[in-house]
C-alpha cells in the first residue's frame, strides 16, 4: 500500500502540484496526508504523523521531495531509519530509497543536506530583512502604518513561511491584525492581476 505526504509552507500556497504528482506515484487520494502552513524543520507536524501511523510493514511512503518529508539531516535520517525499522520503504519523487546500497545512501545525504542548507538560507534572509525593518523603525519611529515598501517587504516574508504573524507584528512595531490586512491586499492584488492577464488574453 502507498501512502502519500505533502506539505507546504504556509497557509496561501497551493499543495494541488504535489497531490497530483502523489496520485501519478500511484498513491490514492484518500491515503494522502497534507500539512499546511507548517515549516519542515519541525518534526511536530499533525499530517506527518498521520502518515508515519498509517504505514505498516510492507507499505511505501511517498514524498514528491526530501525537503517536503524533512528540512534537517536528522530528521530525515530519523525518518528514515524509523520507516526501515517498520519495513517500511520511502519513495522519493518516483525513485524507491535502499539504505543499503551506497549510492543511494550518497543520494539521500546530498538531498538532506540540500534541504537543510535551503532552510538555513531561507532563515538568515529572514533575520536579516526583520533587522532592517527594526532599523528603519527606530529611525522613522514606530507608526501604525506601513510605508508601500515596508508593506511588500512584510508579505514577502510572511510567504517564506519562517515567521508567525506576532513575530512579524513585533518586529515591524505593528498590531496583528495590520499584518493580517497586508498579507490580504497583497492576495486581493495578485489575484486582480491573475483575471487582468487573463482578460488580455
Amino acid at each position: 500500500m502507498k501512502i502519500g505526504y505533502a506539505r507546504v509552507s504556509t497557509a496561501q500556497q497551493d499543495s494541488s502540484a504535489q497531490l497530483d504528482a502523489l496520485r501519478a506515484f500511484g498513491v490514492d487520494g484518500q491515503d494522502i496526508h497534507v500539512d499546511h502552513g507548517l515549516t519542515g524543520t519541525s518534526r511536530e507536524r499533525p499530517g506527518l504523523s498521520k502518515a508515519l501511523a498509517a504505514v505498516r510493514e510492507g507499505d511505501v511512503l511517498v514524498v514528491t521531495k526530501l525537503d517536503r518529508l524533512a528540512r534537517s539531516i536528522r530528521d530525515a535520517h530519523s525518518i528514515a531509519d524509523e520507516l526501515a525499522a517498520k519495513g517500511v520503504a520511502l519513495c522519493i519523487g518516483g525513485s524507491v530509497h535502499d539504505p543499503t546500497d551506497p549510492m543511494g545512501k550518497l543520494l539521500f545525504n546530498v538531498l538532506a543536506m540540500v534541504a537543510e542548507f535551503e532552510a538555513d538560507l531561507i532563515r538568515m534572509r529572514t533575520r536579516e530583512g526583520m533587522q532592517v525593518a527594526k532599523a528603519k523603525g527606530r529611525l522613522k519611529g514606530k507608526s501604525p502604518k506601513l510605508s508601500p515598501t515596508q508593506e511588500k517587504h512584510l508579505v514577502e516574508l510572511w510567504r517564506a513561511g519562517e515567521h508567525t504573524g506576532a513575530e512579524l507584528a513585533q518586529a515591524y512595531g505593528i498590531a496583528r491584525s495590520t499584518v493580517y490586512r497586508a498579507v490580504e491586499r497583497a492576495e486581493a492584488r495578485a489575484g486582480e492581476t491573475s483575471i487582468g492577464i487573463v482578460t488580455a488574453t
